[in-house]
């Protein structure tokens, strides 16, 4: 599933493109859009209108990432489920790289292929102390699960940040969870006026002062 909220189209497009351009192409798109602006939310719906088959388009007001998230699983019908960031992409690969997965866990998160303008891109606050920042390679990140329908169906995204590092530690609990390295996802970093982005202005620096200290 993607969920959207006033991202550039020609982003959104390449995402949805993404997708669509998947060597394994049983699968089922929900969009969800969570309260984009009326003009982009047109462009989205026009987009999306004539690939209806393959892509179902949601609008609500906005909620936030987590419960949009939730939201279109409840929708879903797949038996297994996925999420792409509407300001990133799959590799051709990315869905049946990820099912081949699922004969060793009922959960995976990846490695990405991490777009960025500069070494401190590669840095994310770390969600126990956003003082501090840790490399994405070290993080869980929303858009690289993949996993069986029964362990979405049995937990929900809470509205915080690291929200999904959270669910999966608590599938880790009663399902067999992986941490793989495919880099099928392709994890755009350099983009100004995200949430880890306005998040970290202030930690980057500190955090690279420490390490030439």
């Amino acid at each position: 599933m993607l969920t959207v909220y006033n991202t550039p189209f020609y982003m959104f497009k390449r995402a949805i493109d993404s997708v669509l351009k998947q060597d394994l192409q049983d699968f089922e798109l929900i969009l969800i859009d969570d309260g984009s602006d009326d003009a982009l939310a047109d462009e989205y719906a026009g987009y999306v209108h004539f690939f209806r088959e393959k892509i179902k388009y949601l609008w609500h007001s906005n909620c936030g990432q987590s419960e949009s998230i939730n939201r279109g699983i409840a929708c879903s019908r797949g038996a297994y489920i996925t999420i792409l960031d509407s300001d990133d992409e799959f590799k051709t690969n990315h869905l049946s790289s990820c099912l081949d997965e699922m004969a060793f866990a009922d959960l995976i998160a990846s490695n990405t292929e991490t777009v960025v303008d500069e070494e401190a891109d590669y840095f994310v606050p770390d969600r126990h102390d956003n003082s501090k920042v840790i490399h994405v390679d070290d993080c869980i990140l929303f858009a690289t699960l993949f996993g069986k329908r029964q362990v979405f169906s049995r937990y929900r995204f809470s509205k915080s940040y690291a929200a999904d590092a959270h669910f999966y530690e608590q599938a880790a609990g009663e399902y067999i969870v992986r941490k793989v390295n495919l880099r099928t996802y392709v994890y755009y970093r350099n983009i100004p006026g995200s949430t880890c982005s306005m998040l970290k202005q202030n930690t980057i620096a500190q955090y690279l002062q420490q390490q030439l200290s």
